[in-house]
C-alpha cells in the first residue's frame, strides 16, 4: 500500500484531483472518497464526472444514496452514504449489482455501508489543513497501485 499526498488550494483543484483520477482508466475501480462534512468530497466526484464527459450538475446523492451516471466513456457509480440508517438497505437496493468490472464506483462516507462494499482499490481521504485542503491517496489493491503510478507520473509532467 502506498500513500501520495496532494495540497488543494481550492475547489478547483479538488476538482482537478477528480479529473486526474478519470484520467486513469482503471475498468470497475473502486474509489473511497473519506473526510468530515464539507471536506471537499461530491466536489472530487464533480471533478472526476465531468473528466468523463458529464455536464450536468452533480449533486451529492445523499438522500439516493446512488446516482448512476450513463456517460460516452461508460457508466459509472456515485454512492453517498451520509444518511444510511441500516447498512442491510444497501442489499435490499442489489448493491453487488454496482460492482460489475466495468463501472467506476465512488463511495461517500463508505465506513456507513461498512461489510457491504468490496475493499477499495483507492482512498482519497480530504482534510483541512490551515487555509488549503489536503488529499491523502492510498491505495488498497493491484490495480490501486497501478492507479497510484500514474497519479505519480501525472504530478510529474
Amino acid at each position: 500500500m502506498s500513500e501520495l499526498r496532494r495540497i488543494l488550494r481550492d475547489p478547483d483543484d479538488t476538482e482537478k484531483l477528480g479529473a486526474d483520477l478519470a484520467g486513469i482508466p482503471r475498468p470497475g475501480i473502486c474509489i473511497y472518497l473519506t473526510g468530515e462534512l464539507g471536506a471537499g468530497k461530491t466536489t472530487l466526484a464533480r471533478g472526476y464526472l465531468r473528466a468523463l464527459g458529464h455536464r450536468g450538475s452533480v449533486r451529492s446523492p445523499t438522500y439516493t444514496l446512488v446516482e448512476t451516471y450513463e456517460l460516452a466513456a461508460g457508466r459509472v457509480h456515485h454512492f453517498d452514504l451520509y444518511r444510511l440508517k441500516d447498512p442491510e438497505e444497501l442489499e435490499f437496493m442489489g448493491i453487488r449489482d454496482y460492482f460489475d468490472g466495468v463501472s467506476p464506483v465512488l463511495v461517500e462516507w463508505p465506513s456507513m455501508g461498512a461489510g457491504f462494499f468490496p475493499p477499495p482499490d483507492l482512498t482519497v481521504d480530504l482534510s483541512a489543513d490551515g487555509a488549503f485542503r489536503t488529499a491523502v491517496i492510498t491505495s488498497g489493491s493491484p490495480a490501486g497501485e497501478q492507479a497510484m503510478e500514474a497519479l505519480r507520473c501525472s504530478d510529474q509532467s
